[in-house]
């Protein structure tokens, strides 16, 4: 009797643990207990993926080739600062095809003494093609462009992961799919505009001095409509000077209501770029409008430092993804690694900067290659046609166990809801997400739940035809079956967990439920029906069995 009873109390444990993890997962009744019960009890239960509870599901390709653009840039501007400090004097650094880099210089006794300095560029390649005494071009190695472009993938990947836990999605999935596509999931977004949009923009954040002495030159507006930047830019491009771009900067006119630009002469040499923020945070100015703070690390305030240094009385412009958002005066050096974003910002606009600031910069532009948003009524409707799967299929096995094997199908069918009740309890405990294919899994458990008792029925039965007593037969068929049983169990587990390592998104909600079930189904047929069995025998001498 010892040996039934400890197995009772591991049977009553588990039905007793697996209810206190569901139970969160039915809000109604958990919400409906006192405080101080739910203060001791797992707050967290099952979460229903994106095709039970609605969102979006966007595949993303990164723009690779601007990523190696991007990094050549990088480099120019790297170059041209190294030009300054050796003192080498040269008529222009550009950037002149997507990898390569090309130096002009009038004085061709520069050439060796530039050459030396591709020691520092270990990256680049001096190309033969260069055809004049007069000029350079180091070109990108393939190597790093590789590197370049499978670093922008990884490096993507990670910004969007950071970006969207600040933005508090529950359980979203984000994971690369082929070369250089992203695909992510966010189940229960209510603003999937807002999302996509933190999730595509690039955030690159760069710090340019205004080019005031030629601004008038080229007799900008003081301001245009936001519909005509294209006009102004094919206006002026012909007249622009060299290393300069216009940039413009939103704005709203406070009586009407309607949006505008500011037209701003910029120097494309960047100043300062946002890899060397250490924080952004939301404030609020004198006149209760938002602004977002930033601070630099070390490095990037003593930078800072220097050249509000160097440019006092002059303007600098904050741009982000070639949007100016400020152009402030330089008033004096700023010290402390400090400064500050304005604009026209609505307090959710200036927090969704801060997260993409914070989170950092995209590599490279993303492109939406697909967009699927799934609305909540759809999951609903999913979700009450998986219950009605579940009961139809569950009622059906109940049914077919009782007629076919009387009693003894009574006792499977305890096992089987027993099953289910554990199933449910292990995916809230590891709070899981539930899909739609996860359902189909539920149901596929409901089946191989009742597959062991089959298993263990017949063997029973011929011992019983053996002449055997009820309690010998039982005994006997369960031994007999449950090699047969760990063998089957085991090698649709290795099919279950093969799923769960290779497959994606909803074949992995299949897997988890599917291999959930076995173990379950393992210890429910083994353990639960048999301690029924040896109860109805040690109570009761049973001399025939319902079978």
């Amino acid at each position: 009797m010892k040996k039934v009873s400890g197995r009772l109390t591991l049977l009553a444990l588990v039905v007793v643990v697996s209810v206190i993890f569901f139970i969160p997962s039915y809000q109604p009744f958990y919400q409906a207990l006192p405080g101080w019960l739910k203060n001791v009890m797992p707050n967290k239960g099952i979460t229903l993926g994106l095709d039970l509870q609605g969102g979006i599901h966007l595949v993303m390709e990164v723009d690779e080739d601007r990523a190696v653009e991007i990094a050549v840039d990088r480099s120019v501007v790297s170059l041209q600062d190294l030009l300054v400090d050796k003192k080498i004097p040269v008529e222009s650094v550009n950037r002149t095809g997507p990898t390569q880099v090309t130096i002009q210089f009038q004085n061709a006794e520069l050439k060796a003494q530039i050459q030396k300095m591709l020691d520092d560029y270990p990256t680049f390649t001096e190309t033969e093609s260069a055809g004049s005494a007069n000029k350079l071009v180091w070109e990108l190695r393939d190597i790093e462009v590789k590197r370049i472009k499978d670093s922008a993938i990884n490096q993507a990947l990670e910004t969007i992961r950071n970006r969207i836990d600040q933005f508090g999605v529950a359980e979203p999935m984000v994971q690369r799919q082929g070369l250089k596509q992203i695909v992510v999931q966010l189940p229960g977004v209510k603003e999937p505009k807002r999302a996509k949009d933190l999730i595509k923009e690039t955030a690159l954040l760069e710090f340019k001095m205004l080019d005031e002495d030629n601004q008038l030159k080229l007799d900008l507006p003081a301001r245009i409509p936001k519909e005509k930047e294209a006009d102004i830019l094919r206006e002026a491009e012909a007249k622009l000077p060299v290393g300069d771009q216009i940039l413009f900067e939103r704005a709203v006119d406070k009586d009407t209501g309607r949006e505008y630009r500011i037209p701003y002469l910029v120097k494309k040499r960047v100043m300062l770029t946002g890899d060397v923020l250490s924080d952004a945070r939301v404030s609020i100015g004198q006149f209760n409008d938002p602004y977002v703070s930033i601070s630099f690390d070390a490095k990037g305030g003593r930078e800072f430092e220097r050249i509000t240094g160097d440019n006092v009385k002059k303007r600098m412009a904050v741009v982000l993804d070639n949007t100016i958002y400020s152009a402030p005066v330089i008033q004096e050096r700023i010290t402390g690694g400090r400064a500050q974003i304005t604009g026209t910002f609505s307090m959710q606009e200036a927090s969704d900067l801060a997260i993409v600031l914070r989170a950092g910069a995209l590599p490279a532009p993303l492109k939406i290659i697909q967009d699927l948003t799934v609305g909540p009524s759809l999951g609903k409707d999913s979700i009450d046609k998986g219950i009605q799967a579940t009961l139809f299929a569950g009622a059906l096995v109940v049914l077919f166990m009782m007629i076919y094997y009387r009693t003894s199908g009574v006792i499977a069918d305890f096992a089987l809801a027993l099953n289910l009740l554990c199933l449910m309890g292990a995916l809230s405990a590891l709070n899981a997400t539930l899909t739609l294919p996860g359902i189909a899994g539920i149901v596929l458990t409901i089946g191989m739940g009742v597959d062991s008792n089959v298993l263990i029925f017949e063997r029973i039965r011929e011992e019983l035809r053996l002449g055997k007593a009820v309690r010998l037969a039982v005994d006997g068929g369960y031994d007999k079956a449950m090699l047969t049983i760990i063998d089957s169990h085991v090698t649709t587990l290795i099919t279950g967990v093969a799923l769960f390592l290779f497959g994606t998104g909803p074949i992995k909600g299949f897997a988890v439920t599917l291999c959930l079930g076995i173990g379950i189904n393992l210890f429910t047929a083994l353990v639960g029906t048999k301690v029924i069995f040896d109860l109805m025998n040690q109570r009761h001498k049973v001399e025939q069995l319902s079978i």
